[in-house]
């Protein structure tokens, strides 16, 4: 069954690819997703699946029903872009001007409606049901993995798998990693108030640059002094703004970054320690202090029964140099929702591009990968979900 299916997919892989070009052309970012979603309602639709729309407000969900009862699985692809401007020289950049598939969201959109139409075709061998959750907004905090599951997208299901494509890992290549895999991401905003005065009599005023640029140069000292060695952190101040004038010494500046950490109470501390450090560096010359600190994804701990699954799923697939253990990374995904709830994993499938200079990280005006990626994440996710529906059947006859 599983050749069959297959074959199908690649029978199908130039309607892919067309449909994943489609909204690389026509990005829209997250919260602001219209068309997209119509886009999927009504290739799902066209399938004959059951389609929920609107699901935690802009989501898709697609369920598609066994002829025989067994176990539900779950995939998940997101559709999302991000405010950045194409600067590909190819047919099919983004014609909307600020806004870019800068990260894969299309190609994994693409190839899970793939997989929707393959197993749909072939519902009466499936022994069990499979959900297809297209999420809106994954690229920002606070997501939209959390209002779906608030929805009701989970309901019924017993697994979930997702995937990423990898720009910069050869294709085909799968990266698994049992246990935590991406970090918790959360974001912070300083806003130091100072008093502004002329830039010749800075003896008048408090400086907030100043203030500001010691506060950042505290806070590098909570993971090099505060934090384990042993356990992962990241503080980071990415946007550092006051000041418009080369003789004003502004009133108030501003700081933004980010903290990725994997264990919580490095977490709790970290958020803390980021306040105190804030609080008395502004207290020191005389400045104010005004903190808001975000809790955004938590961290992705992938289930290591369906990691294993996956994992050996992948190695007979495409072979065993093909699958490789990765380390956790910084990075951080709302997938981690998901698995809060059900057990699954979330791993990557390289898509570099045959060009070495063609070959750019995520987010970058130059991103782009191989399509053919898609068949590689495809195939993987119809071989776990037979894979789990097979064992599971097994189990029960025991």
């Amino acid at each position: 069954m599983k050749e069959k299916l297959f074959s199908r997919l690649e029978e199908i892989y130039p309607e892919l690819v067309n449909f994943r070009r489609n909204l690389h052309m026509y990005p829209e970012l997250s919260h602001k997703e219209v068309e997209t979603p119509k886009k999927v309602t009504d290739f799902l639709t066209d399938l004959g699946l059951e389609v929920k729309t609107g699901v935690g407000g802009r989501g898709v969900v697609g369920i598609l029903r066994g002829s025989r009862p067994g176990k539900t699985v779950a995939l998940r692809a997101d559709f999302d872009a991000l405010p950045i401007q194409d600067e590909k020289d190819v047919d099919y950049r983004s014609r909307i001007p600020g806004v870019m598939h800068a990260c894969g969201h299309d190609l994994h959109t693409a190839g899970l409606l793939g997989v929707a139409k393959v197993l749909s075709e072939n519902k009466d061998s499936l022994e069990g049901n499979v959900v297809f959750i297209h999420q809106f907004a994954e690229e920002v905090i606070p997501g939209g993995a959390k209002s779906m599951i608030e929805d009701g997208c989970l309901e019924g299901v017993d697994v979930i798998y997702g995937a990423h494509v990898n720009s910069t890992a050869p294709l085909g290549v799968i990266g698994v990693n049992e246990g935590s895999s991406m970090a918790n991401g959360d974001t912070f905003e300083i806003e130091i108030a100072g008093k502004g005065v002329h830039a010749a009599m800075p003896h008048l005023g408090i400086d907030p640059l100043v203030v500001g640029s010691q506060l950042l140069l505290n806070l590098q000292q909570i993971v090099s002094r505060q934090v384990d060695p042993l356990k992962p952190a990241v503080v980071s101040v990415a946007s550092f703004n006051g000041g418009d004038s080369f003789n004003v010494i502004p009133d108030k500046v501003t700081l933004k970054g980010t903290v990725r950490t994997f264990d919580d109470d490095v977490r709790d501390w970290v958020e803390e320690s980021i306040e105190k450090i804030a609080v008395n560096t502004c207290k020191a010359f005389g400045a104010s202090v005004t903190y808001n600190y975000v809790r955004g994804y938590p961290a992705v701990v992938n289930d290591p029964v369906e990691t294993k699954r996956v994992k050996k799923v992948a190695k007979d697939l495409f072979g065993e140099e093909m699958v490789q253990t990765i380390p956790p990374q910084m990075g951080m995904e709302d997938f981690a929702y998901y698995l809060k709830e059900v057990p699954g994993t979330f791993v990557w499938v390289g898509g570099a591009m045959e060009e070495e200079s063609k070959v750019y990280p995520h987010h970058h005006p130059m991103f782009d990968v191989q399509e053919e990626a898609m068949m590689y994440i495809g195939k993987l996710f119809i071989s776990s979900v037979l894979n789990y529906f097979s064992s599971t059947k097994s189990l029960a006859m025991k």
